[in-house]
């Protein structure tokens, strides 16, 4: 494939949204020593993509332009580079790219052989493509949040979007906790089915409040959403209630650092997860089981990916965005 070019979608500069996205024709890259050449089958965009693009990470993100974005694919193996020992070519995979390279919105990518996992024949690209990140935030989130206690109360907010939707499933599946959950009104029966205990529209004046209907305390809340501080948590919570904001900006490191010196037993935890492949793989397995399953919102071709990209910006998705080379 040396020498051969591929299709692709980048962007040249910081901003610019949808409209800065181009579609381009670029080398196949070669995988190096552990590494895997991946013919992409599905890519799932995350906030991040596009937020590094609005220049979160500026200047060290991305790490040169142009920039071929996305990280969490899909696809067969067609090349092994030097020293990689679990995979083969034709073998049906997951993986999530490295973030300071991207390189998903592509017909072919190159992943780290310590973050591709193997994808058995019952679980399909688009859903393997959703998992390295936002399964994998939602469950590690938990961990961090109330350990999947048994007896917990949790509150999943944005609950029907890319995190949340997984965050429901595995606190109840795996933790058996009780899920109240935050959505608008045309996702509740979606979040209903999802296995949420209760369900708040947070449209209406009652669930703006976020205060579960039953009367019960947070031991742990999943907050996927934007635009909400601790104190709209607070009395929410019970004794030691933890929340855990996934999409934290500076008043929430700087509420955390406050807690901290303040010994405060309710706490706001900042947190960015760090996937590792023996995650990814439980996740996998998961899917395959019928334990979880990924919801998908839309599903685009390579050549229309600014209407993925578009969307995921709305923020308004349910489930995952899914582009398909």
């Amino acid at each position: 494939m040396v020498g051969k070019l591929m299709k692709a979608v980048q962007y040249k500069r910081y901003g610019g949204g949808a409209t800065a996205l181009k579609h381009v024709e670029i080398p196949i890259p070669s995988p190096e020593s552990g590494e895997v050449l991946l013919k992409v089958e599905a890519i799932s965009l995350n906030p991040i993509d596009w937020k590094l693009q609005k220049g979160v990470a500026r200047p060290f993100l991305p790490k040169r332009f142009p920039f071929t974005p996305g990280t969490d694919v899909a696809g067969e193996v067609v090349m092994v580079g030097p020293r990689v020992e679990k995979f083969k070519p034709g073998d049906k995979v997951v993986a999530l790219l490295d973030l300071l390279n991207g390189g998903g919105l592509a017909e072919f990518a190159v992943a780290s052989e310590k973050l591709t996992v193997v994808r058995p024949p019952e679980v399909s690209a688009p859903e393997a493509a959703g998992l390295p990140i936002a399964a994998v935030t939602a469950l590690k989130s938990l961990k961090e949040a109330a350990g999947l206690d048994l007896r917990a109360n949790v509150l999943v907010t944005a609950a029907s979007g890319g995190v949340g939707h997984y965050a429901v499933q595995l606190a109840k599946k795996l933790g058996n906790a009780h899920v109240t959950a935050t959505c608008g009104t045309r996702n509740v029966d979606l979040v209903k089915s999802l296995g949420a205990d209760e369900v708040i529209d947070y449209t209406t004046p009652e669930g703006a409040s976020l205060g579960s209907p039953s009367g019960k305390k947070y031991d742990a809340v999943i907050h996927c959403a934007n635009g909400m501080g601790f104190s709209a948590f607070s009395p929410h919570l019970s004794e030691n209630g933890k929340v855990i904001d996934l999409t934290p900006g500076p008043r929430a490191f700087w509420t955390w650092l406050v807690q901290k010196v303040t010994l405060s037993k309710k706490q706001l935890v900042p947190y960015i997860a760090s996937p590792k492949a023996e995650e990814i793989e439980l996740m996998v397995s998961l899917v395959k089981q019928g334990v979880i399953r990924t919801v998908t919102d839309s599903r685009h071709e390579l050549s229309k990916a600014e209407d993925g990209w578009t969307k995921s910006l709305g923020g308004h998705a349910t489930g995952k965005i899914i582009v398909e080379p």
